[in-house]
């Protein structure tokens, strides 16, 4: 298997006792076999890290880490990536699964294809309390599609990941893409929260390549769980974070002014629908972005966004009373 490209798993981890064992199973239990998992535990006060240790005595190719002290989850990111010796990479967060095909399956399109930035794969969301699980990410068939399409579907509204978890990534892109804060009006240190910087990766790395590629396979698992970062913040603070991420993308390295003002008018959607008053920082438009600049907003992209909130709304009220 020398012969082959080594892929590493990243696994950064903290306070996971619960969960941990399962997520590793998953990540070393793949078909293809030339992988590494880069277990970094960000000083967890549970016993994960005895876990895991105890897990990578069973397996050479599993490598265990701890940090001195707690340096917030994406520092931690960017530790695993430092430790990685994989030409790609796949991040595993600690309460997530992959299928074992995983790998086999996703990392031809990035030998075979120079083009293609990333592969995602479709994805199960599957609810650690009540059982429910529901498919998520599927944008069409098996395939090579243009980036330009991920980047407007990822700004303006489309069924594309937020989470690079359920991708594979060259390791010198995540290099390059990875970024610990984001600059911002409002104070925000991202790279303490991590919300907005793992949409970053994709997007910032889609902009340098033409394609990407997409698996119409449920090969990723996301845990719904009451401890996640995400579930943890509020929808309206989880909204406005990767807003203000997708806001500092725009800014800085988006050229087309349509796509810009139908940006700002989802911005004022998402604004309006979390309760944009009752956001202590967040005034206006302007405050999602770094520099002072003019803003136009799509009107008539802005009424079709509420439009379809109104439909939605109805639909499921619909479905309640029935």
């Amino acid at each position: 298997m020398n012969d082959f490209p080594k892929v590493s798993i990243l696994v950064p981890v903290y306070n996971r006792e619960r969960l941990i064992y399962e997520t590793l199973n998953s990540g070393i239990n793949q078909t293809y076999k030339n992988i590494e998992l880069i277990v970094v535990d960000n000083k967890s006060t549970d016993n994960t890290y005895g876990i895991i240790t105890e897990f990578a005595k069973s397996y050479p190719n599993v490598k265990t880490y701890q940090n001195e002290a707690n340096i917030g989850p994406v520092k931690n990111w960017s530790k695993c990536l430092a430790y990685a010796k994989g030409e790609y990479v796949k991040i595993l967060w600690s309460d997530d699964l992959i299928a074992p095909t995983f790998t086999e399956k996703a990392l031809p399109y990035l030998i075979h294809y120079e083009d293609v930035a990333f592969v995602f794969t479709g994805t199960e969301i599957f609810n650690d309390n009540t059982g429910q699980k529901t498919k998520a990410y599927f944008i069409g068939d098996t395939g090579i599609y243009d980036t330009r399409t991920f980047i407007e579907g990822c700004l303006i509204g489309g069924p594309f990941p937020l989470s690079p978890g359920n991708a594979l990534f060259r390791k010198k892109d995540l290099e390059k893409n990875l970024l610990l804060d984001i600059p911002n009006k409002i104070g925000s240190d991202f790279k303490m929260h991590a919300v907005g910087n793992d949409v970053l990766i994709y997007l910032l790395i889609a902009r340098d390549y033409p394609k990407f590629a997409f698996i119409n396979e449920t090969l990723s698992h996301f845990r719904y769980h009451s401890d996640s970062i995400s579930i943890s913040l509020n929808k309206a603070n989880l909204s406005f974070l990767y807003s203000l991420a997708e806001a500092y993308f725009v800014e800085n390295y988006v050229q087309d002014e349509q796509l810009k003002t139908k940006f700002n008018a989802k911005l004022l959607a998402v604004s309006l629908r979390h309760g944009w008053k009752k956001n202590a920082i967040i005034r206006s438009l302007k405050d999602y972005y770094f520099a002072e600049c003019s803003i136009k907003v799509d009107w008539r992209f802005f009424a079709s966004l509420i439009m379809n909130k109104i439909f939605q709304r109805q639909n499921r009220n619909a479905i309640n009373n029935s």
